[in-house]
């Protein structure tokens, strides 16, 4: 099966949601087309010189990366700045370019759950002040010879999931009643008649993300030609989703050996490291590229030691006040990781759909020397 970049993209958004982005985010489509056939597909952290270089020499139809190339408005296009230049090359290579910045760090199989079991976590949860999705409760009237038929169609399509079961369903039987207008072909019934009909109230939950497909689903599978349905918005909130994750390891551990630990899982040529190296820690908290921002709520929930990148001095000064370890891996140290393993992801998702794409990592190495 030819896919083309629609397909591929497909993929990413139904396990990396848009909704999960942040307001500020700019994930999606970059640039390029949606129909373009693609048979070899680049993944990496930025696109930069260096990444479109290898992007080019093999000869790809599709880059994926982290790092959204527009974060913001573009006011012109000068092909003599290094961005324009950057554009004008991809433009011409008729390459597409999409990326998922925020939504693939919350996802469950996003980045910061990646990171957390790389790092060795156990017991791995959300960190805090997680966005939860949107919960719906479909009510839909059937006749009891279709009930089944229309169950299997709005399952099938997505409904009925509560926590780690699937096909959840609830019906009871009751009449229904209906009289045909002119210029209707009714299921039951004739013109003008009042019909009475043995039917199911048929319920079920739905994710928001999957509302519209599930609609549509049960419309093709119901026999009336107007079904009769309600959908109502459910208080409680469904799975929650952060940009972070909080775990134990395995047992104590000092600071500084964990720190060690780190730096050796992640190939960095250093990490810096706030806090006692000899405190004992076992309650971790793990926020892919910049974390800091977080501190103060992460602190409050008995969290020893957390993991993430682009600390500043004073932040620094923040959490050795607050009692609050930090292993400063990096940005990129941190959240290079992803190149690899989205590529091995997207490569068996499109096995299972009998598409034929490779899936090529790319790195532009370390924006940081140390001497």
């Amino acid at each position: 099966m030819q896919a083309r970049v629609k397909d591929i993209i497909s993929i990413m958004e139904e396990h990396f949601p848009p909704w999960l982005a942040e307001a500020w985010d700019n994930s999606g489509l970059q640039l390029g087309s949606t129909n373009k056939a693609v048979k070899k597909v680049a993944v990496a952290l930025d696109l930069d010189e260096s990444i479109l270089n290898q992007a080019l020499e093999l000869q790809v139809a599709m880059i994926i990366t982290h790092h959204p190339l527009f974060f913001k408005p573009l006011k012109q296009i000068n092909y003599e700045s290094p961005v324009g230049c950057l554009i004008q090359r991809i433009v011409k290579a008729g390459i597409s370019v999409y990326a998922a910045h925020s939504n693939l760090d919350a996802a469950e199989k996003g980045l910061n759950q990646i990171l957390a079991e790389l790092l060795g976590l156990q017991d791995i949860d959300t960190l805090g002040n997680s966005q939860k999705e949107e919960l719906y409760k479909l009510v839909v009237f059937v006749p009891v010879s279709h009930c089944e038929e229309v169950r299997q169609a709005i399952n099938g399509a997505g409904a009925g999931f509560i926590g780690n079961y699937s096909d959840c369903s609830f019906r009871v039987r009751g009449t229904g009643t209906f009289r045909p207008g002119a210029g209707t072909q009714p299921f039951l019934g004739q013109e003008g008649e009042l019909e009475e009909a043995d039917e199911f109230r048929l319920e079920t939950v739905v994710r928001k993300r999957e509302l519209a497909q599930v609609l549509q689903a049960m419309q093709e599978a119901h026999p009336y030609e107007e079904a009769a349905f309600d959908i109502f918005r459910l208080e409680q909130a469904g799975k929650g989703y952060s940009m972070g994750r909080c775990g134990l390891l395995p047992e104590e551990t000092k600071l500084g050996d964990y720190a060690r630990q780190v730096k050796e899982t992640l190939g960095l040529e250093a990490v810096r490291v706030v806090g006692d190296l000899n405190k004992v820690i076992r309650k971790v908290a793990i926020v892919s590229g910049s974390g800091a921002s977080l501190i103060p709520g992460i602190s409050r929930q008995g969290v020893e030691l957390l993991v993430t990148g682009d600390l500043k001095y004073h932040e620094a000064r923040d959490a050795e006040a607050l009692g609050l370890s930090i292993i400063d891996a990096g940005h990129q140290g941190t959240e290079e990781i992803i190149s690899a393993h989205l590529s091995r992801f997207l490569q068996k998702e499109c096995q299972k759909r009998g598409m034929k794409v490779e899936f090529i990592p790319l790195y532009s190495g370390p924006c940081f020397k140390y001497l």
